[in-house]
C-alpha cells in the first residue's frame, strides 16, 4: 500500500531509509542542514519533520550544490547505499545508508542565516523570537513540540476513556472582578462597551454542570494580562480544564490521579511515577514540612519545629523566639555532607538577609563524637548539641536554624530547602514525585489593605458550607479546594464548588461584595443556580508547565511554539501594534498615552 507521505516531491521521508533499501532509486525533499567537502564529494545532511538522510554530491552536482546556502529547501533523486564502516553514524535512524545523488532542483532558496539552525549558540533571545519559525528547526525545540502534541493527545485518549466529553467554550465573554487583569476587546456594535478574553472557563464549565452534562473537558485556551516568569508565559496559555457533576473532593482526586499516572507513563518511560494514590497533605502540614505549598518531593531535606528545645537556650535570639507565642524556632538537618568552607555560609547568610531580610543561623557536626563547631556552637548547652546531633541521626552534616514569625520564615526556609537540595545533589532526579495539596484556607488577610480577601477560587465550597460562613472567623475557613504538585511545580488547581446562591452571596460578602455586584457579575450563575444545580467540583492543569516538566525544561518559552516574549511583546509578528484612525474610530477608542510616552 502506498504511503500518505508519498508525492512528487518524496518516495521516501528522511527518517525511513534503511540497508533493505539499499540500490532503489529514491527521491527526497528536505533543508539543506549541514554540508561537509571532503575533495571530491560533497557530504549534506538533509533535514524534514522526520530526520535527517545523509546525501552525497560529486562532480558537476556537487559544485551546483556547494553554491546553495544552508536551511535552503531541494529535491533530491538518486540511489541508496551503504556507507563505509567508518562512516556508519548510529545516532541517527538511517545512518547505515546514504544516498548518492544523481540529479536535484531547489525548491526554496534561503537568504543569510540570523542565527545556525544546526548549533546551539547564543544568539539573542530577541533574535532567536523574531525568528522563530527558524529556532523551531532546531532538534531540541521540534522535540519539544512533538513532545507536546503527543501530551494533548494522550489526555484527551485518557478523558475521553474516562468519560468525558469535549466541549468549546466561548473566548468573547464579561470582564471578571476576580483573578488578574483582563485583555478587553472592545464592542462596534455596541459603543462603550466591552468584551474580555477569559482567564480561564470557570463560570462556563460550571453551568456545563448545571446544563445537565455529567463530566466536561477542554483544552482550553486561557487569557491573562500578567506578568511573565520562568514557569509562566505571558499573555496566553492552555488548560487541560475539566468539571464533574455530583461529585465530593476525594472523587475528583481520584480521577486525577489517574489521569496523571496514565499520561506520565505513556508519553515517557525514563523516570519513575508517583504510584497510586498520590499523597494527599493539608496546606498547613506542607507549610511547616516544605516552607512552600508547592514542594518538590524528590528533596528528602524536612524543616522541622524545634522552639522547645531551646526555650532556656542561652542564645539569646532562640530563648527570646521560643518563649514568644506569636514567633517559632524551625531547622532543616543535612546530614551525610562534607563541611562546606566558610565563604558557603557566609554567602548564604547575604542572600537570606538580602532576599528576606531574615537572620540565618547554621551549626556543623564534622562527626559524631566531635564537638560542635561553627555558626551557633559556642552557644550551644550539652543538651542543645545533644538534640541537634540527634537531628542528624548522628550522622556527619550541618543544620541551619531559622527564628522568627512562620510567615516570613517559613517561605526563607522553603527557598533555602530547595536551594541546599540542589546544593548538594539531594534529588532524585529520576522520578516524577505527584502530590495533592488540600485544605486551603478560603479566606486571607491582604496586608496592603487589612480587608479580607479570597486564596484561591471565590467559587470554592467552604468546608462545613453555609453554617461555616454564618459562624466561623473568615481566616479559620477551610476551603474544598486542592492543588496537584510535581517536582516542585503547581501542575493544576481546583476545587469542589459553591452550588447554591445562598452560599456564593454569604461567600463574597464576607469579602465586602454586596448582593447586587454579585448579581452584576455572576448573573448567569445565580439564575443557573436557581433553576437546580448538582453538587459539582472539577480542576484545571496548565499543558504548558506539564509539557515543560516532561521535557526537563525550566524556561516555559521551549514548549510554546510561537511564545511571547518577556516583554510581553510577538517579536515575529510585531504585535500589539498601533491601530489606524479608522479602526480606533469604528470601535469607539480614543488613545491616551501616559505623560512621558511617545505616540
Amino acid at each position: 500500500m502506498e504511503s500518505l507521505l508519498q508525492s512528487i516531491y518524496r518516495t521516501h521521508t528522511l527518517s525511513e531509509l534503511r540497508e533493505a533499501d539499499v540500490g532503489k532509486i529514491v527521491k527526497l525533499s528536505g533543508w539543506i542542514r549541514r554540508k561537509r567537502d571532503h575533495g571530491g564529494i560533497l557530504f549534506v545532511d538533509l533535514a524534514d519533520h522526520y530526520g535527517i538522510t545523509q546525501v552525497i554530491f560529486r562532480g558537476e552536482l556537487k559544485e551546483e550544490a556547494q553554491k546553495i546556502r544552508l536551511e535552503s529547501v531541494i529535491n533530491v533523486t538518486g540511489t541508496v547505499k551503504l556507507r563505509n564502516e567508518e562512516n556508519i553514524n548510529n545516532k541517527i535512524s538511517t545512518g547505515k545508508i546514504e544516498v548518492d545523488a544523481s540529479k536535484f532542483e531547489v525548491l526554496s532558496h534561503a537568504k543569510t542565516l540570523p542565527f545556525k539552525v544546526s548549533e546551539e549558540d547564543t544568539s539573542p533571545e530577541h533574535i532567536r523570537l523574531k525568528y522563530r519559525f527558524l529556532e523551531l528547526r532546531r532538534e531540541k525545540l521540534h522535540t519539544n513540540m512533538m513532545l507536546r502534541s503527543r501530551v494533548i493527545r494522550a489526555v484527551r485518549d485518557i478523558m475521553h476513556d474516562m468519560g468525558f466529553v469535549e466541549f468549546q467554550t466561548p473566548i468573547l465573554t464579561s470582564s471578571s472582578p476576580e483573578g488578574a487583569r483582563d485583555f478587553i476587546v472592545p464592542s462596534r456594535v455596541h459603543p462603550g462597551k466591552f468584551f474580555a478574553l477569559p482567564q480561564a472557563p470557570q463560570i462556563f464549565k460550571q453551568l456545563i454542570m448545571a446544563s445537565g452534562f455529567d463530566r466536561y473537558f477542554q483544552i482550553a485556551p486561557c487569557f491573562r494580562d500578567e506578568d511573565p516568569r520562568a514557569d509562566r508565559s505571558p499573555g496566553e496559555f492552555y488548560q487541560i480544564d475539566m468539571e464533574l457533576a455530583f461529585v465530593e473532593q476525594e472523587d475528583v482526586l481520584k480521577v486525577n490521579e489517574e489521569l496523571f499516572y496514565r499520561l506520565f507513563t505513556t508519553v515517557q518511560t525514563e523516570k519513575k511515577v508517583t504510584p497510586l494514590p498520590f499523597p494527599r497533605l493539608p496546606y498547613h502540614v506542607v507549610m511547616e514540612r516544605y516552607g512552600t505549598d508547592k514542594p518538590d518531593l524528590r528533596n528528602p531535606l524536612e524543616i522541622s519545629k524545634v522552639s522547645q528545645a531551646f526555650l532556656e537556650s542561652e542564645f539569646r535570639i532562640f530563648s527570646a523566639a521560643a518563649k514568644d507565642a506569636q514567633q517559632e524556632i524551625y531547622c532543616i538537618p543535612v546530614a551525610n555532607i562534607p563541611p562546606p568552607p566558610r565563604k558557603f555560609f557566609d554567602d548564604l547568610i547575604d542572600t537570606v538577609k538580602k532576599h528576606f531580610g531574615l537572620g540565618l543561623s547554621y551549626v556543623i557536626c564534622e562527626e559524631p563524637d566531635r564537638p560542635l563547631r561553627g555558626g551557633i556552637a559556642k552557644f550551644l548547652t550539652d543538651k542543645e548539641t545533644t538534640f541537634i546531633k540527634e537531628k542528624l541521626g548522628r550522622n556527619r552534616g550541618v543544620v541551619f536554624f531559622g527564628a522568627g514569625l512562620p510567615k516570613s520564615v517559613l517561605p526563607m526556609l522553603g527557598w533555602l530547602r530547595d536551594h541546599l537540595g540542589h546544593e548538594f545533589n539531594l534529588l532524585n532526579d529520576d522520578s516524577f514525585n505527584f502530590l495533592f495539596v488540600v485544605d486551603f484556607p478560603l479566606y486571607e488577610m491582604d496586608e496592603q489593605t487589612g480587608n479580607i480577601a479570597f486564596t484561591h477560587n471565590p467559587f470554592s465550597m467552604p468546608q462545613g458550607g453555609i453554617e461555616a460562613l454564618n459562624t466561623k472567623e473568615p481566616l479559620q475557613i477551610l476551603a474544598s479546594q486542592y492543588d496537584l504538585v510535581c517536582n516542585g511545580y503547581e501542575l493544576g488547581s481546583g476545587g469542589i464548588r459553591s452550588h447554591t446562591p445562598e452560599l456564593l452571596y454569604k461567600a463574597f460578602e464576607i469579602v465586602g461584595y454586596p448582593k447586587s455586584t454579585v448579581d452584576d457579575k455572576f448573573g448567569a450563575m445565580i439564575r443557573a443556580f436557581e433553576l437546580g444545580a448538582p453538587p459539582h467540583g472539577g480542576i484545571a492543569h496548565g499543558v504548558d508547565r506539564v509539557v515543560m516538566l516532561l521535557a526537563g525544561e525550566t524556561a516555559i518559552r521551549n514548549v510554546i511554539l510561537f511564545p511571547l516574549a518577556q516583554t510581553v511583546e510577538d517579536l515575529m509578528m510585531g504585535a500589539p501594534s498601533k491601530l489606524s484612525p479608522e479602526q480606533l474610530e469604528e470601535v469607539h477608542i480614543k488613545v491616551v498615552l501616559p505623560d512621558g510616552d511617545a505616540d
